[in-house]
């Protein structure tokens, strides 16, 4: 069985961990065990240092935006081939809590950054490696900030954000998306009970392409 790289994407409280509880869930269902279950950016001891950094800043030093940028591709490019790379090597599945369309929405769309540059940049440092399915979990930003700050735990550089910021990240999203037929758009305004139905539904419907039996 070809093991698999599973991604899921989205703005801030659109409820990733529950659906990658639930991608996990479906997959146990369908036999499949071996699965590891990662985030970005970190999921090693360097990336999660860099994490650190560009999630709370450095003191009172300024990040900037290509500083920002940066700081990513150097986490992203550390798990992939320190974890994601051997783990897919050896078999395993691989579920992981954004992946390179974070950047793409967030540094593209949020910030601004050049989309061409984002894409030199991307292919540089990943050159083929693509995630074999996305989920993309859709949620209105003022809903979405509304839940994480619902978290009770301070906002980090990100969350902290303006409401604009959010609303051109997740236009983004939705361009990047309709051009992406490996990319599956989940309606993350549901009920949770409807939600992690919808997306159990969509893994099986997913796995049955990949000719892989229940």
């Amino acid at each position: 069985m070809k093991s698999k790289f599973i991604v899921v994407e989205g703005l801030e409280g659109t409820g990733k961990t529950c659906a990658i509880q639930q991608v996990i869930t479906t997959l146990h269902s369908y036999g499949i065990h071996d699965v590891v279950s990662t985030r970005e950016p970190g999921g090693t001891p360097l990336a999660e240092q860099l994490r650190t950094m560009i999630k709370q800043g450095v003191g009172e030093d300024l990040i900037t935006n290509c500083t920002e940028l940066l700081l990513l591709y150097a986490a992203r490019v550390q798990l992939v081939e320190s974890v994601i790379k051997p783990a897919l090597t050896r078999g395993a599945w691989v579920v992981n809590d954004r992946h390179d369309l974070s950047t793409q929405a967030y540094q593209g769309g949020g910030r601004g950054i050049d989309k061409q540059l984002l894409q030199t940049l991307r292919n540089v440092v990943l050159g083929n490696f693509y995630p074999d399915l996305t989920l993309y979990l859709d949620l209105p930003p003022a809903i979405s900030l509304e839940r994480a700050r619902a978290r009770g735990r301070p906002l980090d550089r990100i969350e902290a954000e303006s409401l604009s910021f959010f609303y051109r990240t997740r236009a983004r999203y939705q361009e990047l998306v309709a051009s992406d037929p490996s990319i599956v758009t989940i309606d993350a305004g549901q009920p949770q009970e409807q939600f992690l139905a919808v997306i159990r539904d969509q893994i099986e419907q997913w796995l049955i392409t990949q000719e892989i039996p229940q």
